[in-house]
C-alpha cells in the first residue's frame, strides 16, 4: 500500500456545491437563493432580531419589574448537609465548594437551622440564622462571621 494512492470510501465525501454555474446544475440563476430582496444580495448581513424594520418584539412587549444591578446572591446550606464534615473542622466557602454543597458564582453564603447537628463545628460563613446557630452552639461548635 502507498500513501499516495489512499482515497476515502465511494459516497463518504460529498462534493462542494457550486453555485452560480448554469440552469443545468440545478444551482444556476438565482444560485438558491431565491427570486429578489435583501437576503439575495450580495454582501448580505442582517442580525437574528432584524424584523424588515417593523418595531422589534422585544421592543413591543411590555416592560416590568426590576433588576437590582447591585443584587447579591447568597447561597443557603442547611446544617443537614454538613454531617458528612468531620467533627471540629472548620467549614469555609471553599469547604463548601469542594464539598459540592455551594456552586456557581455567589457573592456569600447563609447557613440555616434545617436538621440536626450533634458534633461540633467551626463554622466561617457571611450569614448565619438564629436557628442554625442555636444547633451549632448547643452541639459545641463556634461560629465566625465574615462580611
Amino acid at each position: 500500500m502507498n500513501l499516495g494512492t489512499l482515497k476515502p470510501p465511494e459516497g463518504s465525501r460529498k462534493k462542494k456545491k457550486r453555485v452560480g454555474r448554469g440552469d443545468g446544475s440545478g444551482h444556476g440563476g438565482t444560485s438558491g437563493k431565491g427570486a429578489k430582496g435583501q437576503n439575495a444580495r450580495s454582501g448580505h448581513s442582517v442580525r437574528s432580531n432584524f424584523e424588515g424594520g417593523q418595531m422589534p418584539i422585544t421592543r413591543r412587549m411590555p416592560k416590568r419589574g426590576f433588576k437590582n444591578p447591585l443584587r447579591r446572591v447568597i447561597a443557603i446550606v442547611n446544617i443537614e448537609q454538613m454531617k458528612g464534615f468531620q467533627a471540629g473542622t472548620v467549614v469555609d466557602r471553599e469547604l463548601l465548594t469542594a464539598a459540592g454543597l455551594v456552586s456557581g458564582r455567589v457573592d456569600g453564603v447563609k447557613i440555616l437551622g434545617n436538621g440536626e447537628i450533634n458534633f461540633p463545628l467551626s463554622v466561617k460563613v457571611d450569614l448565619v440564622s438564629r436557628a442554625a446557630r442555636e444547633k451549632i452552639e448547643a452541639a459545641g461548635g463556634q461560629i465566625i462571621e465574615v462580611i
